[in-house]
């Protein structure tokens, strides 16, 4: 399972409804996920293995490499 943590920089705080999807690299794994939507915690929960992708908020590219466990990015 991978999570996304999306976090406000200037206060640290979780972002609510945020949409985030993830892009996988390589094969067979290679493409998008679904779309998912952050929680009050800022958390968005994929299904996925650990892998090498993006991660994307709101269609903007926030992190490129390893995913696995928990990601925080800040928006």
């Amino acid at each position: 399972m991978i999570t996304v943590r999306v976090l406000d920089p200037k206060t640290g705080k979780p972002v609510k409804g945020a949409r985030v999807a993830l892009g996988f690299y390589g094969f067979p794994i290679g493409g998008v996920s679904k779309d998912e939507y952050t929680d009050a915690y800022g958390e968005a929960h994929f299904d996925h293995e650990p892998c090498t992708g993006e991660v994307y908020v709101n269609g903007k590219k926030l992190k490129e490499g390893p995913l696995k466990g928990l990601v925080i990015v800040y928006i």
